[in-house]
């Protein structure tokens, strides 16, 4: 039967025999990508798709990520970019000979126009489920900003989407193969740069060849200018509480919905995105300009 997308068990399933070592690098179109995008981060700029591991290409543009895990009947989308953007990552989808249609979810990192602008977009195209954070649903649902978010009164609303399912910390989306979970990707709860902030979590194989790949969210402590995070300490805890979990993943390969924040443009030029900035050093760079931030906010009281 035709599998959507359900709330499920918070492990996914175990590799079964031993790991084969690593094949050696082939082609998969990540020094092509870091060649197009090459000084350029422009957030509609189109740059080619890529594989980064296994099931899971990279089909944003130059400035911001959007990842396919592709599945055997279905396929999951991470991220559109914004409105304009959609359409370039439609274009790379369909690069990879993958029909839209089968698009089986779309999901989140953080809720702001530049990563979700085209979501509404692409789910009304594609009939996808919308798969959301709790905290994010309103935005999405409605397009308009949410109040509690640091930077509320900066964008502009988005056209909205209809909200399917809302995942929690901790909980799995699946995508099923002949009746088998094929995918399994866990949602981490990262508040802080906004309230419904996600990272995802999964694992992509080649062969036996199976590395975890973490998709963690901006994390950058920005807001407006009346904006001051000293004043929500129950926010603040939530965003140091995000920081330690996304600190303790494994965490083979790092991928940000802006390429720059994990270095992916010199990784991609190597023709590997592995190696480079792990999920805890990540985290802690995000703990240091938080800290910077509070330490700004308590200068001028």
């Amino acid at each position: 039967m035709s599998a959507r997308f359900l709330a499920a068990t918070l492990l996914a399933l175990p590799l079964l025999g031993a790991k084969e070592p690593p094949k050696p690098a082939t082609d998969n179109g990540q020094a092509a990508w870091a060649e197009a995008c090459k000084g350029k981060d422009g957030w509609d700029t189109p740059g080619p798709p890529f594989r980064i591991h296994g099931d899971t290409w990279y089909v944003g543009t130059c400035g911001i990520s959007a990842l396919l895990i592709k599945g055997g009947q279905q396929h999951v989308l991470i991220d559109t970019g914004t409105e304009e953007g959609a359409r370039l990552v439609l274009a790379n989808i369909r690069k990879l000979g993958v029909d839209p249609f089968d698009i089986a979810s779309i999901t989140h990192s953080h809720e702001h126009f530049d990563h979700v602008g085209g979501l509404g977009y692409l789910a009304d195209l594609t009939g996808a489920e919308v798969v959301t954070s709790y905290p994010a649903e309103g935005v999405i649902s409605t397009g308009e900003a949410d109040p509690a978010d640091p930077q509320f009164g900066m964008h502009e609303p988005m056209e909205p989407a209809n909200v399917q399912l809302r995942v929690a910390n901790g909980e799995t989306i699946q995508t099923l193969f002949k009746g088998q979970i094929e995918h399994t990707l866990t949602a981490i709860s990262t508040p802080g740069h906004t309230p419904g902030a996600l990272t995802w979590t999964w694992q992509s194989c080649e062969g036996s060849d199976c590395k975890t790949i973490v998709y963690a969210d901006s994390l950058n402590p920005i807001s407006s200018d009346t904006y001051r995070f000293s004043d929500h300490p129950e926010y603040v805890a939530a965003f140091r509480a995000g920081l330690a979990k996304l600190r303790a993943l494994k965490c083979d390969i790092l991928i940000t919905p802006h390429p720059a924040a994990s270095d992916m443009y010199a990784r991609a030029a190597t023709g590997s995105m592995l190696g480079g900035m792990t999920c805890a050093q990540y985290a802690d760079a995000k703990t240091k300009a938080l800290d910077e931030r509070l330490a700004k906010e308590a200068a001028f009281k």
